[in-house]
């Protein structure tokens, strides 16, 4: 362990605690205690915060409250539409539809691998209220203020059982559950539902934007832009070197940066179920309909997964785009028995990419089995050969990946070309037959 590492688990080592006795919750601050970092006090005071109490001790509590998300139209005014929900989550129980139900949730951690050392320092939530977005931050002075800390959220989630996030279900959410069994005082809070954004929100924009980090979301899909924002590395250090009797002003912008995620958060679970909703409608451009579709076509809607292919071909989309759109529509429309649109779409991606190959060996497999002309599917498997050497030569594949294809081409091919040589021999043997007599 390097002296590094050392550092910090000296840095969250609790200090000896005094007897506390239970006061009502959002007492006014208490002012310098023995027993916490020297900034604590000034940190309360520079953020307004208060103490809050509960029977496992204080904590600090902040909460703000905001007109709107980070838009105008991210606050919802109705129950969200339950067939958009079960898009994103197929077991979603009825609760989920009821916006109030919803808390938004996301932590500031003392690392970002998680794990039985990682500590949530800091827990933001939010709800709507009141036509806007209600904050709440709770945040432990030092370690051992993370019983009472647990023990507030817990009574926030049995308000509001249905759990949103942004990657919470592989890191916040699993790192809580850590910490609330690592206490074995305070039970695991029961979720309804739990959704997560951040899978629907690869399917909708990751071919355009590459990244998916909720600032980017916010620039280029929300319309807004956070400007200066910390690095989320650094995160943990700021807080260590505050724990070691560091200035408390640099966690100033931690808890705006967690306030913002949240705000985000918001705005993007709206624009989403906008989207999943009514996609034809709030789909700003053929990418976030492709999106849509996908995540039609995985949860097993077919009929709607095609119409939206469909709409999503008619528009200009980048070539890979269009060439993944007519594969997923060739499956579904084969699935379906409608050989002559998967037909159609499979000669619309002829070539030397991955869908083209694919393309080649279907149309191939259409014509030996379905309008039994092997000379026809033979011809294609040849051509797929040609296409396949460019692929090598553009390193389009790898080699394992060339190597298979090649293998199975010439399997059909031999396959295809006996089939071939026996027609035409049925047929040579039909036409040299003399005509039958005709009787009198």
């Amino acid at each position: 362990m390097t002296l590094a590492q050392l550092s910090r688990l000296k840095a969250l080592r609790p200090a000896p605690r005094k007897p506390r006795t239970p006061a009502a919750e959002f007492a006014e601050p208490r002012g310098d205690s023995t027993d916490l970092p020297a900034g604590a006090s000034r940190l309360a005071e520079l953020l307004d915060a208060r103490t809050n109490s509960n029977s496992f001790g204080d904590h600090l509590g902040l909460r703000r409250w905001f007109s709107e998300p980070i838009s105008t139209d991210a606050t919802p005014d109705r129950e969200f539409d339950v067939a958009a929900l079960r898009l994103l989550l197929p077991d979603a129980p009825a609760a989920v539809t009821d916006p109030a139900q919803w808390l938004f949730l996301d932590t500031e951690t003392t690392g970002l691998a998680g794990g039985t050392g990682t500590y949530p320092f800091m827990v933001g939530i939010a709800w709507w209220d009141a036509g806007g977005l209600e904050i709440e931050q709770f945040f432990m002075r030092e370690q051992s203020e993370e019983h009472s800390l647990l023990a507030a959220l817990s009574e926030r989630i049995a308000e509001r059982p249905v759990l949103v996030t942004f990657n919470g279900k592989s890191f916040d959410w699993p790192l809580l559950e850590t910490r609330y069994r690592m206490t074995r005082v305070i039970r695991t809070p029961a979720l309804r539902a739990h959704l997560d954004f951040l899978h629907p929100a690869r399917n909708l924009w990751r071919l355009r934007l590459g990244s998916v980090r909720l600032a980017e979301l916010e620039k280029h899909v929300l319309g807004f832009h956070r400007g200066a924002d910390l690095v989320s590395e650094l995160i943990p250090q700021m807080y260590f070197d505050y724990l070691r009797g560091g200035p408390p002003d640099p966690l100033v912008p931690i808890f705006d940066h967690n306030q913002m995620d949240l705000r985000g958060l918001a705005a993007l679970a709206v624009r989403v179920l906008s989207l999943l909703t009514n996609p034809v409608e709030f789909g700003r451009d053929p990418l976030e309909l492709f999106g849509v579709s996908r995540i039609c076509e995985r949860r097993g809607e077919g009929i709607l997964a095609r119409r939206l292919y469909e709409r999503t071909i008619a528009r200009e989309l980048p070539p890979e785009t269009g060439r993944l759109a007519r594969r997923s529509l060739a499956r579904l429309a084969k699935r379906d028995g409608d050989h002559d649109v998967a037909r159609q779409m499979w000669e619309e991606m002829l070539g030397y990419s991955r869908e083209g190959l694919e393309a080649y060996e279907q149309l191939a497999i259409y014509y030996e089995h379905r309008a039994r002309d092997p000379r026809r599917a033979a011809t294609l498997v040849r051509e797929a050969l040609h296409e396949l050497g460019r692929a090598n030569r553009h390193g389009v594949l790898a080699s394992n990946a060339y190597r298979g294809w090649r293998a199975r081409f010439h399997v059909r091919l031999a396959r295809l070309e006996r089939k071939a040589a026996k027609t035409l021999l049925d047929t040579l043997e039909v036409e040299s037959q003399p005509p039958a007599a005709e009787s009198n």
